[in-house]
C-alpha cells in the first residue's frame, strides 16, 4: 500500500473535490434543475478542503483532536451534500436523469459513514478488537461506495459522450435496477466485515459484483455502434474494467483464505487495484472529457483543449494500466517501484499538461464572471477545485514512489543487547525496555498482526513496513535517555501502539523488558503464550450417588497471566482445583496424594468434619482418603489454611 498521507491526498483531495463539484454539475445541468449559488458552491469547496487538510494535519502531526475535527467537517459537508441532492430531485424539470441522483445521493451516504469509521481509526477511538473491522469497513465504504457509486452513476451519460452516440434504450431502467443491488452488495459486505462473518462478506462482494455488471451491461451495448478512440473513452473503460477486477480478486482471495481475519491483508492487496486502476484512471479519464467542455468558449477553444490534453495518450494509457499488476502483484523489489514510477509518469504528464492547457483559459473565464456575480460559471465554479485535485495526483503519486514497504536494514555488527518485539492485536509488546545508561539496543521487530505495522522511534530511526509474519531488526545505537516509539501506521499510536525505552542506573547488566505498573511483568494487554488453554468454567452434569475423586497434590510452574509464570501448588494439576459436583445427600469419597515437598491438607466445608483428624495435613508421599455426606445446597470453595504461604513463593492451595 502506499503511505497514508499520498493515498488521502489523492482519494481526499482530489477524487473528493471531483465528485463533488462535476456531480452538482451533472445534476444542474441534465436534470434541468436550479443552480446553487455560486456563493453557497464556494463555501462548500472551501469548507470542503479545510476540512481535508485538517485530516492530513492531524493524522500525521498525531493530534486526534484535529483528525476527528477533519472528520467532523466530511461528515457535514457530506451531509449537506446529500440534502442538497435530495432537495434538487423535486425541483427538477428533467426526470429521464433522475437516477443520477440517487447514484450521488448513495454515495453521499456512504462518504458520510466512511469518514465515521476513519474518524474512529484515525483518533485511536477503535479498540484492537474492532480496529481491523472498522478499517475494512472504511475501504469499503469509501472506494466501493463513495467513489463506486459516484462514477458508475456518471459514467450512464459521461461513457455514450465520450464515445460521441447517443444514450442507448434501457440505460435509465439498468441504472434504477442497479443502484439496490449495488447498496445491497455494499450494506452485506460492510456488515460481514464489521461481524466477522465471512459468508456475509462474500454474499456482499458477490452482490456488488453483480450490481456492477447490471451497470455495465447497457454500456457495452454502445460500443456495438462506436468504437472507442479517444483517451477519455479507453481510461474509462479501463478504469471500470479494473473495478470488477478489484472486487473478483479480493473475493477469490477471501474464500481461498478461509477466514474472515485475512480481510486486512487481502484488501490490502488489492487497494491499489483500487486506487491507481479505477479511481485515479477514471479520474483523469473524465477530466479528459471535461475540462474542455466546461472551460472552453467556443468550438475552436474546445477542439484546441482536447487536442493537448489528448498529446501522447496512447504511451500514457499503456503506462497507467502496466503500473497496476507491477504495483498489486506482490512482487519483489524493484517491480513494485517500476509500477509506481510508470503510474507517476502516466497521471502525472496529464496533470502538466493539462494545467498548462485550462489555467490561461480559466484565469479568462474567472475574469468574465466578475461582472455577473450572481451567474453560476462551471469555469469559475470548478477551476479552483480541479487544479488544487490535480496538484494532489501528482503529489499522491509520486510520494507513493518513494515507499520503502521492501527496505532491508543492515545486519547488526559488534556487541548489543537484542530485544524481541511483538506486534499484535494493535499493541507493542514489551512495552516498556528498562536498560543501563549507554547500551547499545537492538529491537528485533516482528509483526503477527493481520494489519500491516511498523516500529519508528523518536530518535529518527525506523523499520520498513512489515506485513504478518516479516521481521526487521532496529539498530537505536547507544542509549543514554529515555525515548518512545510508535507505530507509524496511521492512527495506530493513537489506538495504543506505542513503546516506551528506559535508562537507570540500577537496571540489571542484561535488558529488561515489562509493562509499568505491574512490578512482575504483567502486560495487561498481551496474549497468552502458545499451547495455554482457557478453564473451562461448565460444570459436569452429577452422576451416581457416591463421587470417588484422586487429587495429586504437585508444585507445578504456571501461567498466570499472559507471559508471566509463577510457582503454584496445584491440586489434581489445576489451581484453582477442580469442581466437584453432587446433590444434596451423595457420598463424597477424594483422596489426597501429597506428591509435593511440603506437607498439604484439605478442608471440605461442605464436609463440616474437623480438620485435625478427618482433614488432617499429611506428609510427602502420604495419601489420606476424605469421606462425608453433602447434606447442604450450594457452592463452597476448600482452602488449606494449614499450608504455609512464604512471601518468596506466591501460592495458592485451593480446590471447590
Amino acid at each position: 500500500m502506499p503511505g497514508w498521507a499520498p493515498l488521502h491526498a489523492l482519494l481526499l483531495g482530489a477524487v473528493t473535490n471531483a465528485i463533488v463539484i462535476w456531480s452538482e454539475h451533472f445534476v444542474v445541468t441534465l436534470c434541468r434543475a436550479p443552480a446553487p449559488p455560486a456563493r453557497r458552491v464556494a463555501a462548500g469547496l472551501i469548507a470542503l478542503n479545510l476540512s481535508v487538510v485538517t485530516v492530513l494535519a492531524g493524522v500525521t502531526a498525531d493530534v486526534a483532536v484535529m483528525t476527528g475535527a477533519g472528520a467532523a467537517g466530511i461528515c457535514v459537508i457530506a451531509a449537506v451534500h446529500t440534502v442538497f441532492l435530495v432537495r434538487i430531485q423535486r425541483k427538477a424539470l428533467q426526470r429521464r436523469f433522475g437516477h443520477l441522483i440517487g447514484f450521488y445521493a448513495s454515495a453521499s451516504v456512504a462518504l458520510l459513514a466512511g469518514a465515521v469509521t476513519g474518524a474512529a481509526l484515525g483518533t485511536g477511538a477503535a479498540t484492537p478488537v474492532w480496529y481491523s473491522r472498522l478499517w475494512g469497513a472504511h475501504v469499503h465504504l469509501t472506494l466501493l461506495g463513495w467513489v463506486g457509486f459516484a462514477v458508475l452513476g456518471t459514467l450512464f451519460t459521461l461513457w455514450p459522450t465520450t464515445l460521441g452516440t447517443r444514450i442507448a434504450d434501457g440505460t435509465a431502467s439498468a441504472a434504477r435496477r442497479a443502484l439496490p443491488v449495488l447498496a445491497v452488495g455494499l450494506v452485506l459486505a460492510v456488515g460481514g466485515i464489521l461481524a466477522a462473518r465471512q459468508w456475509l462478506t462474500l454474499a456482499g462482494l458477490a452482490c456488488y459484483a453483480a450490481g456492477v455488471t447490471v451497470a455495465v451491461i447497457p454500456l457495452v451495448r454502445v460500443l456495438a455502434t462506436r468504437r472507442p478512440r479517444g483517451p477519455a473513452a479507453w481510461m474509462l473503460a479501463a478504469g471500470t474494467g479494473w473495478l470488477g477486477v478489484a472486487v473478483l480478486i479480493e473475493a477469490v482471495r477471501l474464500l481461498v483464505a478461509g477466514s474472515i481475519d485475512a480481510v486486512p491483508d487481502v484488501v490490502g492487496a488489492v487497494v491499489p487495484v483500487f486506487v491507481l486502476g479505477f479511481t485515479a484512471q477514471v479520474l483523469v479519464g473524465a477530466l479528459t472529457q471535461l475540462l474542455p467542455v466546461v472551460l472552453g468558449h467556443g468550438p475552436a477553444e474546445h477542439k484546441s483543449l482536447s487536442a493537448a490534453l489528448a498529446r501522447g495518450w496512447q504511451v500514457r494509457v499503456l503506462l497507467t494500466n502496466l503500473a497496476v499488476p507491477l504495483v498489486a502483484g506482490g512482487w519483489p523489489r524493484p517491480l513494485p517501484l517500476i509500477g509506481w514510477a510508470f503510474g507517476a509518469l502516466g497521471i502525472g504528464t496529464f496533470v502538466v499538461l493539462a494545467l498548462r492547457a485550462t489555467i490561461p483559459v480559466a484565469l479568462r473565464g474567472a475574469v468574465t464572471t466578475v461582472h455577473e456575480p450572481d451567474r453560476v460559471s462551471p469555469a469559475a465554479g470548478t477551476t479552483t477545485g480541479i487544479a488544487a485535485g490535480l496538484a494532489v495526483v501528482v503529489l499522491a503519486v509520486a510520494l507513493a514512489t518513494t515507499g520503502d514497504g521492501d527496505a532491508k536494514h543492515t545486519p547488526v555488527s559488534g556487541a548489543a543487547d537484542t530485544v524481541e518485539v511483538t506486534m499484535s492485536a494493535m499493541r507493542i509488546r514489551p512495552s516498556t525496555v528498562d536498560i543501563p545508561p549507554g547500551t547499545r539496543l537492538v529491537l528485533r521487530v516482528t509483526n503477527q498482526d493481520s494489519m500491516p505495522h511498523d516500529l519508528r522511534a523518536d530518535s529518527g530511526q525506523r523499520t520498513p513496513r512489515l506485513r504478518q509474519g516479516e521481521t526487521a531488526l532496529l539498530d537505536l545505537g547507544a542509549i543514554r535517555g529515555d525515548h518512545q516509539a510508535w507505530c507509524d501506521v496511521a492512527g495506530h499510536r493513537a489506538a495504543g501502539m506505542t513503546m516506551t525505552i528506559r535508562t537507570s542506573p540500577a537496571a540489571a547488566d542484561t535488558v529488561q523488558d515489562h509493562d509499568p505498573g505491574t512490578g512482575n511483568g504483567l502486560d495487561l494487554g498481551a496474549a497468552p503464550s502458545p499451547g495455554w488453554t482457557p478453564r473451562d468454567a461448565r460444570l459436569a452434569p452429577p452422576t451416581g450417588t457416591v463421587h470417588r475423586v484422586e487429587l495429586h497434590v504437585t508444585e507445578q510452574d504456571l501461567e498466570v497471566a499472559p507471559g508471566v509464570r509463577e510457582r503454584r501448588w496445584t491440586f489434581g494439576r489445576t489451581a484453582p482445583g477442580p469442581a466437584l459436583r453432587g446433590r444434596v445427600g451423595d457420598r463424597f469419597e477424594i483422596t489426597l496424594v501429597n506428591d509435593a515437598a511440603m506437607g498439604h491438607g484439605i478442608d471440605f466445608h461442605a464436609g463440616a468434619l474437623a480438620p485435625d483428624q478427618p482433614m488432617r495435613t499429611i506428609e510427602p508421599g502420604e495419601r489420606l482418603v476424605y469421606r462425608f455426606t453433602a447434606h447442604r445446597a450450594g457452592a463452597c470453595s476448600t482452602t488449606a489454611p494449614r499450608c504455609p504461604c512464604p512471601s518468596t513463593s506466591p501460592t495458592a492451595c485451593t480446590a471447590r
